[in-house]
């Protein structure tokens, strides 16, 4: 089933989140997504904050850079938020920029193994089970979660993020759900889909794997000027700007190339977030089929 999300920016201030959750919430918005971007905001601590504001709403972090994050610590704040809002949280990790990895002083020399290894960490620990490892940068020494999530039907799915190749394949192999980058192209998502399902057949992986994707989305009065602007300061290619119904043929375009979860990106300069997510609730989830 589409699922179709909105994003708070970690551009605007903290103070700024309990409005628009509970906006997210009131409108029936499936999911609010929120970024753990150097030196911004904090994606466990506004995660907690948003779920607890609110009743029904998903929130989605996308993503926790690995790099500064001890694999241990973060299987606690994911256990911790599973336990405490059952079926709303969806926690995705990444490499983090490397350049803000560096000025934190810890980027590492290869990302891609230091992905795989939390992963498999981070998944194994919220599955319940007592994990030993001497890994390249993860090292575990019989760790195990006191208060693990509720692992019935299944342990909670830990998503990745991933641009290149390599690292669209180990997201296959090693992470329950991938997010691909605003910016994405339908085509773009067409290729991932294939990447996913080789590191998937490399691993022995079957079933489902969710592919969430975010897309570059601007409205109302001036939307065009300010997509064309962010899409320019970023070089990216792909975004959309008009209204609902131009949204909606954007975001199924994305649906019908593999994705599972259109989450719409507002610029930076958005005017009106709150208005932004009741036109995304409102006005374009009616336009995206839902069907399986």
């Amino acid at each position: 089933m589409t699922v179709l999300g909105a994003v708070f920016r970690p551009q605007l201030p903290p103070e700024r989140l309990r409005g628009i959750a509970r906006t997210a919430d009131e409108a029936g918005l499936d999911e609010l997504w929120l970024w753990e971007d150097c030196f911004l905001e904090s994606g466990i601590a506004s995660a907690s904050a948003a779920l607890a504001w609110t009743e029904r709403l998903r929130v989605g972090v996308g993503l926790l850079p690995v790099p500064l994050r001890n694999v241990a610590l973060t299987a606690m704040e994911a256990a911790t938020l599973h336990r405490l809002f059952p079926g709303r949280a969806v926690l995705g990790v990444g490499h983090g920029v490397q350049d803000w990895m560096a000025q934190t002083g810890s980027r590492v020399e290869s990302p891609v193994t230091l992905l795989r290894e939390h992963l498999l960490a981070l998944r194994a620990l919220l599955a319940g089970e007592r994990v030993t490892t001497e890994g390249r940068y993860v090292k575990l020494d019989a760790v195990a979660l006191d208060w693990p999530p509720p692992t019935v039907p299944a342990p909670p799915a830990v998503f990745a993020g991933a641009t290149g190749p390599r690292t669209m394949r180990l997201t296959g192999e090693a992470a329950d759900g991938t997010i691909l980058t605003g910016g994405t192209t339908p085509d773009e998502v067409r290729r991932s889909r294939q990447l996913i399902a080789e590191g998937r057949e490399s691993a022995g992986r079957t079933g489902h794997h969710p592919v969430v994707v975010y897309l570059h989305t601007a409205t109302g009065p001036g939307g065009a000027e300010r997509l064309r602007a962010e899409l320019d300061a970023t070089g990216l290619p792909h975004g959309v700007a008009g209204p609902a119904a131009a949204v909606a043929e954007a975001v199924q375009a994305l649906v019908e190339a593999g994705a599972d979860t259109v989450v719409l990106q507002p610029t930076p300069d958005e005017p009106d977030p709150e208005g932004f997510i009741r036109f995304t609730a409102a006005e374009v989830s009616p336009l995206v089929p839902r069907t399986e």
